[in-house]
């Protein structure tokens, strides 16, 4: 079934929505968990509870174009608190070595525009990402978005490791500047 006819379910407070959503993007929303987890029973539970938050936030939400990002986004942010919380109790967290990567790239916490306008310097990065070769793109997003090992971007674009870190370094490194031309303090 197609997004829209989904989405239209969800708005008609049709609970086969669930069912239609799980089915069709279950195993992507539990694969981005799990990258970022490293543990299938909370990659589940992250699945489940996305279900539950779609649920309440459409409506108001109606992203008839774009379900499977709104869910992804959901997702993503749960697993990424299931990870703080984990971190908090003296846990492994993966999430803690994407950080380190990303912080020479993104503005510091003392960055008072950084922090007051999310939004603009969200455009700023995809406008950045735009601009790039589509690999380049698509080799960040898969690393910083889905939260995938450098071993698994290289098995996706069927290159070695080494490539992929040297691309990844070279995009952050391009990104960094490109937002310090834009008046960030990094």
């Amino acid at each position: 079934m197609d997004d829209e006819k989904i989405v239209a379910l969800f708005l008609r407070r049709d609970e086969a929505a669930l069912g239609l959503t799980a089915a069709k993007y279950g195993l992507k929303l539990r694969a981005i968990a799990n990258s970022l987890l490293q543990d299938q029973g909370a990659a589940e539970e992250c699945e489940n509870d996305t279900y539950m938050q779609a649920w309440a936030a459409i409506p108001p939400h109606e992203p008839w174009g774009y379900l499977f990002p709104f869910l992804a986004k959901i997702t993503r942010r749960l697993a990424i608190d299931v990870a703080r919380a984990r971190s908090r109790k003296k846990r492994s967290a993966p999430v803690l070595e994407l950080t380190a990567e990303l912080e020479q790239c993104i503005p510091s916490p003392s960055d008072t525009a950084g922090q007051v306008d999310g939004v603009l310097l969200g455009d700023l990065i995809a406008g950045y990402l735009r601009s790039i070769q589509e690999e380049q793109r698509n080799m960040f997003i898969r690393r910083y978005w889905y939260l995938d090992s450098i071993k698994d971007v290289a098995a996706f674009f069927s290159t070695s490791q080494g490539r992929v870190k040297t691309t990844l370094y070279r995009v952050r490194r391009g990104l960094r500047e490109y937002l310090i031309k834009e008046g960030y303090d990094i």
